[in-house]
């Protein structure tokens, strides 16, 4: 029977070189089963590069990575995690498709690129889009929409093969305060009413800590890892982690000075 405890993904004594030089030094890191993770660094921290590692396309020096149980070398249920990166930033807005065919591409390693649609997956479609606040855009042109409403469209591709681990990699950047703080609302909900286990990279140490459950520090060794209690106890030791001075916001709705 699958608990909270279950390991999702299970990294240990990870180590990865860009030509010869060390990105990432010995980590190890576990996400449990309904876990929702803020993995914070400076920039060149080893961020990208850890995603890339737990994704596949990035082979360790050292080290291992498992996967719902799995060694990532033999791991093959990969519809079981969602990935989305910085593509608002990037998304080429004259792309003729609206928000509903968009959303239905994530149903391609699911169902295979030809196979027709059926009642059920129309249904995962539509279902998706209402779980990211997006129904009314249904047949909106992607284009037309905000760089946050684009980024929700994305999340509801992820979404709609029933991912049970989400993987977002710095998908607020560009995007006003008020719409990060409406968007990392929709990411608690999903992460509470669905049970995904979600794993966010991020700049804003202040805004995630009181939405995420864990938070892991690196920059290039794991400096921190553990709930959002124990990191509250960190904070003076913030600027030790990232190497320069860090000062994190202590309100409600949280920030933090850019690293």
């Amino acid at each position: 029977m699958k608990g909270n405890d279950e390991r999702l993904i299970d990294i240990q004594n990870l180590s990865f070189r860009y030509n010869q030089q060390k990105v990432l030094d010995d980590i190890n890191l576990t996400v449990n089963r309904g876990a929702f993770l803020g993995l914070v660094g400076p920039n060149g921290s080893g961020k990208s590069t850890l995603l890339k590692c737990l994704l596949g396309l990035l082979k360790p020096d050292e080290g291992s990575i498992k996967l719902f149980g799995e060694d990532i070398s033999v791991f093959n249920e990969w519809f079981k995690i969602g990935y989305v990166s910085q593509k608002a930033n990037s998304f080429n807005s004259g792309f003729p498709a609206t928000v509903n065919e968009v959303v239905s591409t994530g149903l391609v390693s699911k169902a295979g690129l030809f196979k027709r649609l059926s009642k059920d997956d129309k249904e995962k479609i539509i279902s998706s889009i209402q779980a990211v606040g997006m129904e009314k855009f249904l047949n909106r042109n992607i284009g037309e929409l905000s760089g946050g409403q684009q980024q929700r469209v994305f999340i509801a591709r992820a979404l709609v093969s029933e991912p049970e681990l989400l993987i977002l990699d710095e998908p607020t950047v560009g995007i006003d305060a008020e719409t990060v703080q409406n968007f990392y609302n929709m990411l608690g909900k999903l992460n509470k009413d669905r049970g995904i286990t979600l794993v966010l990279v991020t700049h804003d140490i202040g805004t995630i800590t009181d939405k995420v459950s864990h938070v892991a520090c690196l920059n290039q060794h794991l400096h921190f890892h553990g709930n959002t209690g124990e990191f509250s106890e960190q904070q003076d030791k913030l600027s030790q982690f990232y190497g320069h001075h860090v000062h994190v916001l202590d309100h409600d709705h949280g920030g933090c000075e850019k690293c």
